[in-house]
Order: structure tokens, then sequence, then C-alpha cells
């Protein structure tokens, strides 16, 4: 600590960003999450503006033999970052759409309703997230799915042209798969091992419209409705991407009265085709149980993000995830069981999204991105008080025992939690063919493990 303090002014001179120091004014919001159940302590942080930054932030950890990690939101986060050098990339806004080309070219500030909105002045669409607030880079190296477009398109990853990263040495590669494809086939599905991504460039796709939107049911009917989305999805074409929550929302005012202090079901449906073929599609679920709110219908893609209401506002939050080699009725009655009416249980939200369809594509192996069978993923989140977060690790883990007739023994690096982020956990999230070149490559492109504040790979023989 002392010689970063003694070198602050050395990093101050080399960047235009702010270089700021626990205690200054200014440090608690550059560290500042949206998921509290991670606190971050860096030694230093720099509110990079610029790729330049970024390396003379690398280059400056390296000349003090300290790590590196990166935040923009942390609606992700995988461990506390201490005595390092956290780069800050929110002030990195840059956002470029190529109406003719079909792409987007982002920094790594960009957050996903930006670029939906830019996109959709020239009738385009990317592979958002659920959440608005997320950033568009780091979804999109852990392969990404679009809570509205996966299985019509794949994975945000497999669209990628383009990224520019700075690496351990600080050096600025502009990579493609045609230019570096061992780096470039790394850096999507391999997250934040390999450097620091500045900026990408992926395909758009024609897309103005869906028909979609919410339906909401009564706990009370958790069964019947689990069920019928199970029949539903079984026989759901590729250009309709869906999922269902178990929601157990606390009784305050900004939540809709209904949600209130209750257990209610949300099916959240999104459809490329007509309205018409839409209404036939979804007819078994209006016709599973009561619904209390209908919003499906046709939308314009850009709105699509208020099918997932999401406040913004810090919470903290235990996750746990897992992937499905299946749905079926008994699956249905094994979630009822734990968390349906009358079950004693603390999770606050159950999430069941459908894969399959584009998801299940090869894309040429150009990309780390693998486990691609899986029917289902599905993780528990528990909201608890930000000083309870350790006292409360083990909730939603009684939903992956329920379920783990149908849990894969894989994961998926789209779907890790803090708790994932022991190097044995992250593991599962490759095949072991994948996970040896990854390991290969982290030797060649951080030999000093500098980017391992994450779900770490850490560096190893070919």
């Amino acid at each position: 600590m002392a010689s970063v303090l003694s070198s602050r002014h050395v990093l101050a001179a080399a960047v235009d960003g702010p270089v700021l120091l626990p205690g200054d004014d200014g440090f608690a919001e550059e560290v500042a999450t949206i998921n509290l159940s991670v606190r971050h302590r860096p030694a230093v942080v720099v509110g990079a503006m610029s790729a330049a930054d970024v390396q003379a932030a690398v280059r400056f950890a390296a000349a003090h033999d300290l790590p590196v990690a990166v935040l923009l939101t942390g609606h992700g986060p995988s461990v506390p970052i201490d005595s390092g050098v956290l780069v800050n990339t929110r002030r990195m806004t840059g956002l470029t759409i190529d109406p003719v080309a079909r792409t987007a070219r982002v920094e790594a500030g960009v957050c996903w309703q930006q670029v939906v909105d830019e996109a959709a002045k020239s009738g385009l669409a990317p592979l958002a997230g659920s959440s608005p607030t997320v950033g568009v880079v780091g979804y999109t190296l852990g392969g990404g799915i679009s809570a509205t477009l996966a299985r019509a398109f794949g994975w945000a990853a497999d669209h990628v042209r383009r990224i520019d990263v700075v690496t351990a040495d600080g050096q600025l590669h502009h990579v493609t798969p045609g230019s570096e494809p061992d780096l470039f086939w790394a850096l999507c599905g391999g997250k934040s091992n390999f450097g620091v991504v500045t900026a990408l460039e992926f395909t758009l796709f024609p897309v103005t419209r869906l028909y979609a939107g919410n339906l909401f049911y009564s706990g009370e009917h958790t069964r019947e409705v689990l069920r019928a989305y199970q029949k539903f999805a079984a026989q759901a074409p590729d250009d309709l991407t869906s999922s269902i929550a178990l929601l157990r929302m606390p009784d305050l005012p900004f939540i809709p009265e209904f949600m209130r202090g209750k257990l209610t079901v949300n099916i959240r449906i999104s459809y490329l085709g007509s309205k018409h073929e839409g209404e036939e599609l979804i007819a078994l679920l209006r016709a599973a149980a009561p619904v209390l709110l209908d919003t499906v219908a046709d939308i314009p893609y850009a709105d699509s993000a208020s099918m997932f209401p999401d406040s913004g506002e810090p919470v903290a939050a235990v996750e746990h995830f897992a992937l499905l080699t299946a749905m079926t009725a008994a699956t249905a009655d094994a979630i009822t069981e734990v968390a349906g009416p009358g079950a004693d249980s603390r999770i606050s939200i159950i999430d069941i999204r459908q894969m399959g369809g584009a998801l299940a594509g090869t894309a040429g192996n150009r990309n780390a991105v693998g486990n691609r069978d899986a029917a289902f993923a599905v993780f528990a989140l528990t909201f608890v008080p930000p000083g309870e977060v350790a006292g409360s690790e083990a909730s939603g883990l009684e939903l992956m025992e329920g379920l783990r007739p149908w849990v894969s023994p894989r994961k998926h690096p789209s779907f890790l939690s803090p708790a994932d982020a022991a190097v044995e956990e992250t593991r599962k999230a490759f095949d072991d063919a994948t996970y040896q070149r990854l390991r290969s490559l982290k030797a060649e492109y951080d030999p000093a493990n500098m980017f391992r504040f994450n779900h770490n790979i850490p560096p190893g023989g070919s």
C-alpha cells in the first residue's frame, strides 16, 4: 500500500480519468456495486476514460505486482477485490451503430438499454439481457443469453466480430477470429481471465417488434402453472423464448399490490411470429389457471425491457445457479414442494429459462462457450440485508437439492455465482478439452494470473 501511495502521482499523470485511494472523496462511489453481496476494497481505483487509461492502469499494476479487476455495474459479482487495482469503465460510453453492416460497436461502459435504444432507430436489435442496466461487455464475455431472442439467434458471444482488449503486458490488441483466433476464442466464454476488454463489435438483427409480455398467476396455482409451462415449452418453436419465475416479493409500496407479500408465478413470453400465431401458442398458458395480469401483446422491441422490471437500486442477494437436463411434470412437482404455496422458503425469486433452439448451436467452435445441451437454466435468488450475506449463503441450495434428478453436473459461464468462484466450481463451466486449452492460453497471455478477481482460470500447461 505504501508503494501505491508513493507512486500515485505517476499513475495519475498517465491517465485522464480519476485515480483514487481508500478514503478519497468519490472512492466509495467508484467501488459500489448493484449486488451488495460482495464488497470491494482495492488499493487504488482508476476511473478509465479510454483504452489508453486501461493500459496505464495495467502497466502500473504489473510494475507493483498487483492484480487487476474490472467493474462497471457489479450485477454479477464473483469475489471481493482486495489490495489490487480496480478499473472502473463507466466513463467509456462510446456507442456506434452501423445500419448497413448491422453491427454495433460499444465501449466497456455501455449498458444494454443504450444499445437497444440506438439500434431501434435503424430497425435493429441486439441480443440484450433481461436487465437494461447490465453492462454489455461482461454479459457477452460469459456467453450472454437474451431474455427475448436467445432461442432464435443463440448466445450473444456467438455474434461478436471484434474485441479490443488490454492484456497483462499492457498491450492493446484488436482481436478478430482471423487476426488472433486463439485469444478471440478464449475471451468469449473465458470471461475476464485474459485481459480488460475496452470495446466490442457485434451483430445486430432486423427485429422491430415482438409478441411479448407477462402472465401472472396467484401462487396457489403454482403446480398447475408449472405443469402447463412444462407442456408449453416442450412444443415451443425456436423463435419463441420464454421463462417462468416464482416470486416472493416484500410488502412494499413500489411492488404491485397483487404481488405484495405474496407468492406469485410469472411467465415471460417473447415470440417473433405474428400475434395470431402467438395467441394460439400461449392458449395453453392462459387456460392453466386464473390470470391476475396479462400483458402479452404486440410491442416494439425497444420496449422489451418493460417485461423485466429492474429498479437499478443496490441490493444484497445470494444466488445459486444450475443447468437442467430436462423439465418434466415431476420436475414441476419438485419445485412446488420446495417453494410452492405453504412451503417454508426464504427464496425471493426462482427463475427457470428455457434453452435449446439456437442456443444449442456450436457456432463453429469460434468461442469457449460450451455446455450447450442443457434444456433449462435455473437460478434461486434470495434478498438479504447486506450484513447477513455470510449467514444466508445456503439459501437456495434446497431448491438445487430438490431438483437433483434433473441437475446437470456441468455449469455455464453465463450462470456462475459468487459461490462458484472456487476453481473446482468454475471448471465445471467447461468440458475438459476446453478448460485445458483455456489454461494454456492463460499461461500465454497472463502467466502471473494478474486477472484473478473473477471466476478464475489459473495458468496451466498444455
